[in-house]
């Protein structure tokens, strides 16, 4: 007799709008809570990060613009993590930076996420959220339900899994992200017994105004030696700038300053990817804690947008990741007597910066189903392939990052 495993397929969302530049009040209040996690909680999710970006870079072609959220990645795959056992569990853990970090300490870490980002500033509305869909004739282990709702304050529902229940998915997902991702399934596949989804939306007005009037025609200059006409938009203010040995770095604050936007520029013949390849989680955390200082800057940023797409199952198994995708994959957690696998992990992903401020959105999709077995400078242009960052300051948890190579501005 045939053995099948069955797919349990596991879009993961994140929309992130960050809307407006100025330092006018643009919420209620000036509220700042502090988002505070355990250290080995925050410095692996940064490393995580970084080794996914790395990961990527080697995997995606090495001309195009790509924009992801890693903190959308991570909650997606602790999700699965919560349902897998033995070597299965091992791989997705360490791979995660998790490995040091007891399993009840990652998901009372990822409680204080969903509870503390969405309130960490007045003036940023930030929602994180986690649901699960399971086709009802499939039957989940209580406890898997248990700590979804509990930690991951997931909401979980069975229903029967037809062309009805793909539209209600899909609708979660916009509204979640307010209409940014409409559609995270394309069909539900007969092997397909369980979505899981992360949201999360973010919507901040800058701390310092790009003024529109200032926006002008100036050129971007490619990595194959030519260059292409951009609107650059301009701010002068008092802002953070750092950087390495071969960028620049500086801080662009939303609100009240709790999220931030890093812009990394390479200096000299050093390319992004070069930067970005040089930069770890420790590299990180240093730049944050000692290696920024405030000065009176001119900051040009180009308007643009983008959309990117990527199937990151080759990336995640060069993170060492790949039991949970074969058909010997250890997810009993989820249910006992069936055999599971991940089918497919990708992310979808936009995004626009205008002088308003910037509009993001990304989807993570993972499938789990059943199987036939520098220098000081007083101006900071992004005129060439540059780097991107949106972070929230006391955590310092990463929720996108983005290497733009080529912006399309309009």
């Amino acid at each position: 007799m045939k053995s099948f495993k069955k797919s349990i397929t596991i879009p993961v969302l994140a929309a992130a709008m960050l809307f407006g530049c100025t330092n006018d009040n643009v919420g209620p209040g000036n509220e700042v809570n502090p988002v505070e996690i355990p250290a080995s909680v925050s410095n692996g999710t940064s490393s995580f990060a970084f080794d996914f970006i790395h990961a990527l870079q080697k995997a995606q072609p090495a001309d195009e613009n790509f924009f992801v959220s890693p903190l959308s990645l991570h909650m997606a795959l602790g999700m699965v993590l919560n349902g897998a056992e033995k070597e299965t569990a091992v791989e997705i853990q360490k791979a995660l930076k998790m490995d040091a970090v007891a399993l009840a300490d990652l998901n009372e870490a990822y409680k204080r996420l969903v509870n503390d980002l969405p309130v960490a500033d007045s003036k940023v509305s930030l929602g994180l959220s986690n649901s699960v869909w399971y086709r009802n004739d499939f039957s989940v282990e209580n406890d898997f339900q248990s700590v979804l709702k509990n930690s991951f304050e997931s909401e979980v529902t069975g229903l029967p899994f037809d062309n009805a229940a793909k539209d209600r998915i899909n609708k979660w997902a916009s509204d979640k992200t307010n209409g940014k991702i409409k559609q995270v399934i394309d069909e539900i596949k007969p092997n397909h017994v369980m979505f899981l989804l992360n949201a999360l939306y973010f919507k901040g007005d800058w701390k310092t105004r790009f003024d529109s009037k200032k926006t002008q025609d100036a050129a971007f200059n490619l990595e194959n030696g030519q260059y292409k006409n951009v609107k650059m938009m301009y701010a002068d203010s008092d802002f953070e700038v750092g950087g390495g040995l071969d960028y620049r770095a500086v801080r662009l604050p939303y609100g009240n300053g709790q999220f931030s936007m890093t812009l990394l520029i390479p200096m000299g013949s050093a390319s992004i990817d070069q930067v970005l390849k040089g930069i770890t989680g420790d590299e990180w955390a240093q730049l944050n804690s000692v290696r920024m200082t405030k000065r009176g800057i001119t900051v040009g940023l180009p308007k643009f947008t983008l959309e990117y797409s990527a199937q990151l199952k080759k990336t995640l198994q060069a993170l060492g990741i790949e039991r949970m995708f074969e058909t010997s994959a250890q997810l009993g957690k989820i249910n006992k007597v069936e055999k599971l696998m991940v089918d497919f992990v990708k992310q979808d992903a936009y995004l626009g910066v205008d002088e308003q401020g910037t509009e993001a959105a990304a989807v993570t999709t993972v499938a789990v189903g059943t199987t036939s077995a520098g220098p000081e400078a007083s101006r900071y242009i992004c005129d060439r392939p540059f780097g991107l960052i949106i972070s929230e300051n006391t955590s310092n948890t990463i929720l996108f990052m983005g290497r733009i190579k080529n912006p399309e501005s309009k």
